[in-house]
């Protein structure tokens, strides 16, 4: 993945746009608050959704991948939000799109950041592999070297990403950019922007909820307080104490890591390599032998749960960018922003 190279636009902190008394000429229409009611009400059900109902899940790759197919829903409704608004280019103020495209910098930032973690855990299941196969030998030479490979898993696993350690730093100018301009004689630039609000939250707090989980480490972690007086406010603050507690709850009764299938594959090997280590000669026991086959189907079920996460992040990767450039197709074209089709030549997966 790499991000579209656009020059850098500042993004400038504003007030905040959830003041009782609206603006004068931003009074809403039924209309307008039938669209901004509909976004609302499908933002609450994902937030309700992505709620475990074990707290077991949390973290787990599946939930994880759940999460990604979740952002990449709402940020699909913002552009068909904003399609349904009918707000043309020359109606948006210029600090709306200032924003909007350095958020999108970042978010693309973030997903290469997720991206190079992923990669790097799928090494050690490479290494794991490796180990499988020594196991699996006939030779007491061959079976003792697997425990080399266990102890490269160790160190690679108990290693940190310098990427992710920065995405917290990266994290803060989207959390800088929470609080919206004050939108004024716009009722559509209005109902845009508490839409946008919403996204960027959920987008802020399932990204920090990510850097923990890779980091294994709760300073990470993001809380945001957001208007009780929002539709989606109470799911959304339900979803991050429940998520926010267990993660810190975890690692604070010492867990290693709070990724599930990652801790699962890590709790064989803390039985095996001893197991190991006092049967270099081969001396085959039922306790060894089932400590190996339950190592192979922890280590399918870790890259499996890889496999699906890298695709889930690729795939909010490509509904950023794509939002991105079909918002700069219609600056060029002067057209309705996201209600046209045309194409600028930018390649969705590389950016260029």
């Amino acid at each position: 993945m790499s991000r579209a190279q656009e020059p850098h636009r500042s993004f400038l902190p504003f007030g905040n746009p959830f003041k009782r008394t609206s603006p004068k000429g931003s009074y809403l229409s039924p209309r307008l608050i039938a669209i901004l009611n509909s976004f609302e009400d499908r933002l609450t059900l994902r937030l309700r959704k992505l709620k475990p109902t074990n707290k077991n899940d949390i973290l787990s790759l599946s939930w994880m991948n759940l999460s990604m197919e979740l952002l990449c829903e709402t940020h699909n409704d913002i552009i068909a939000l904003i399609s349904d608004l009918e707000l043309p280019v020359s109606d948006w103020e210029s600090k709306w799109i200032d924003v909007y495209l350095y958020n999108s910098m970042t978010l693309l930032d973030i997903c290469n950041t997720f991206t190079s973690e992923i990669s790097r855990l799928n090494q050690g299941h490479l290494i794991l592999q490796c180990a499988l196969l020594k196991l699996g030998s006939e030779s007491s030479v061959q079976f003792a070297r697997s425990l080399s490979f266990l102890d490269q898993w160790k160190q690679l696993v108990s290693s940190k990403n310098p990427k992710v350690e920065n995405c917290t730093a990266i994290m803060t100018t989207l959390i800088e950019t929470l609080e919206l301009p004050k939108v004024k004689n716009s009722a559509k630039g209005k109902v845009l922007m508490c839409a946008m609000y919403g996204l960027k939250t959920m987008t802020v707090s399932i990204c920090s909820v990510f850097a923990a989980g890779f980091m294994s480490s709760s300073s990470k972690l993001i809380d945001l307080h957001v208007p009780d007086t929002l539709g989606w406010a109470e799911a959304f603050t339900d979803l991050q104490t429940t998520v926010n507690r267990e993660i810190r709850n975890q690692l604070s009764n010492g867990t290693s890591t709070v990724l599930k299938e990652l801790e699962a594959v890590e709790s064989v090997i803390k039985k095996l390599h001893p197991m190991i280590h006092h049967n270099e000669g081969l001396t085959e026991t039922e306790s060894l032998q089932s400590s190996i086959a339950d190592l192979k189907t922890k280590s399918e079920q870790f890259v499996q749960g890889l496999n699906q996460l890298t695709k889930g992040v690729d795939s909010f990767f490509r509904v950023v960018l794509t939002g991105r450039d079909t918002l700069l197709c219609s600056i060029k074209s002067n057209s309705t922003v996201f209600g046209s089709t045309e194409k600028c030549g930018l390649d969705k997966k590389s950016g260029k």
